[in-house]
């Protein structure tokens, strides 16, 4: 009977749905998870609570674009969670200055750790993997030492306001990631430098027989993602108001790479989903709230992400091949 049925459904283009479910399968999967929560999880899907979620993804979120960029050339950035770390420091440091003055030069001093990884990477030639893990140890000991031991509160009302602050009742930190995400996208969208960045990625020494300035490229990647990180570093240390060298962006260079991978951004490169990788992060959140309030432990939590990181990469080997 049920070879029957299926004997009488309209012919479908079955290559057509299975490239729809993996490009669209993050929305698909943030949606049924919703619904879950709404018919499963009393209280749950709710504004406050759903503003709640998206206010504890925009660091992870403003951390991933760059991953994403970086990752959509083949690379890959170990070093934004220590970059984190090492922005709150220097947050405090410069926190007597005017908070505009702060900002801009904790800014500086991201893009600075983007512009020597992209040194190693595209001109001397080191593994992205191997140039960024240098400054996955540096990075947080500088902040340590900057700290000395010590999570010093910042008193600045307008560093505070990045967080504490709203725009039409929004809060702060979802304006803080709201405006690099449409940035980000517009500058893959729209821009050479994108179209740059989607080239190297998909090959390198074509885009560089084509006239494609590759290491400069490769250079402003990372330089971009070094930013994001210490924006991020400032939205972190807004948000706790006080600077912590040993929490602030631990693990987070893990938690981008499984924002942008299961986002749809490919590993291999020449492919950037900026809109997925948000997606992905919030599911991601989500999912983990999900699970605190259904009373699940924290190693099952990090096993049920750890399957959904290698059902996306599967997903991706599967695309590649198709």
């Amino acid at each position: 009977m049920v070879d029957t049925l299926v004997s009488r459904l309209p012919d479908v283009d079955r290559a057509a749905v299975s490239r729809w479910t993996r490009d669209k399968g993050v929305y698909v999967a943030l949606l049924l998870l919703l619904v879950y929560n709404l018919f499963f999880t009393p209280r749950f899907v709710n504004l406050h609570n759903l503003n709640v979620q998206l206010i504890l993804d925009t660091r992870i979120i403003v951390v991933a674009l760059g991953m994403a960029l970086v990752i959509g050339t083949e690379g890959i950035d170990l070093s934004v969670g220590a970059v984190m770390a090492l922005a709150g420091g220097l947050l405090v440091q410069f926190s007597e200055l005017p908070a505009i003055v702060a900002i801009l030069l904790v800014l500086v001093v991201g893009a600075l750790v983007g512009l020597l990884n992209g040194t190693l990477v595209a001109v001397v030639g080191v593994q992205p993997i191997v140039a960024t893990l240098a400054f996955l140890f540096a990075g947080r000991s500088l902040a340590q030492l900057l700290l000395q031991g010590r999570n010093p509160s910042i008193h600045s009302s307008a560093i505070l306001a990045v967080s504490s602050g709203s725009v039409l009742g929004v809060n702060g930190l979802i304006i803080a990631a709201l405006v690099p995400i449409l940035l980000t996208a517009f500058m893959i969208r729209r821009t050479n430098f994108g179209h740059r960045v989607l080239a190297v990625g998909d090959n390198a020494r074509a885009s560089f027989l084509s006239g494609v300035p590759v290491k400069g490229t490769l250079i402003l990647v990372y330089v971009i993602s070094g930013a994001l990180a210490a924006w991020a570093g400032i939205m972190d240390t807004a948000s706790i108001t006080s600077a912590n060298a040993l929490s602030s962006g631990l693990n987070y260079e893990l938690f981008a790479i499984t924002a942008v991978v299961v986002g749809g951004t490919p590993l291999t490169g020449g492919r950037v989903r900026i809109l997925g990788t948000v997606a992905a992060a919030i599911l991601m959140q989500l999912l983990r709230s999900t699970l605190i309030f259904h009373s699940a432990t924290d190693a099952e939590s990090q096993m049920v992400t750890a399957a959904v990181i290698v059902g996306a990469v599967y997903v991706q080997r599967v695309r590649a091949k198709s």
